[in-house]
């Protein structure tokens, strides 16, 4: 597992999550003070990128307009991307 600078355009979140518009702004105001502290979990799959979690620090850094986000990324087969579709 590697973390890295990811766009956030390369992102897919295929699952649509509900955010506490509260966190998000305290996200935002954390990430302008002191910067991304936590990354987020990333799965590689053929060259593309899905995420799943980490949907507060996404929405905080794409409100932001931050070209990248920190993200942990995880290389994986096609199979483990069809189990977190399911």
């Amino acid at each position: 597992m590697r973390v890295i600078d990811l766009p956030l355009n390369a992102i897919r979140r295929p699952l649509m999550r509900q955010t506490d518009p509260a966190k998000v702004a305290a996200l935002m105001a954390s990430i302008v003070e002191i910067g991304q502290q936590e990354p987020i979990d990333v799965l590689e799959v053929e060259g593309q990128y899905y995420g799943f979690s980490g949907c507060h620090r996404y929405e905080a850094c794409q409100r932001l307009g931050l070209p990248t986000i920190r993200a942990r990324v995880r290389r994986a087969p096609r199979s483990v991307l069809k189990l977190h579709l399911a």
